[in-house]
């Protein structure tokens, strides 16, 4: 299976985050690291660490709610 790269914008759509707080999570390393291109100096996440992001915030909620 081949892994999907996705730019800042499409993170921010699939995640419902601002920039600032995609890198401010990143910060207190509460949400996954972006690939850098040195050459263009793009960077890009991957895509199933943000599905898996979302899964496990999907999940904090699901667990929060069985009392």
């Amino acid at each position: 299976m081949s892994e999907c790269l996705l730019p800042r914008r499409e993170v921010e759509r699939r995640t419902g985050l601002s920039r600032s707080s995609i890198y401010a999570r990143m910060k207190a390393g509460t949400f996954p690291l972006p690939v850098h291109d040195d050459d263009t100096h793009s960077v890009w996440w991957v895509a199933s660490e943000i599905d898996a992001w979302v899964m496990a915030r999907i999940a904090a909620r699901n667990a929060r709610n069985q009392v």
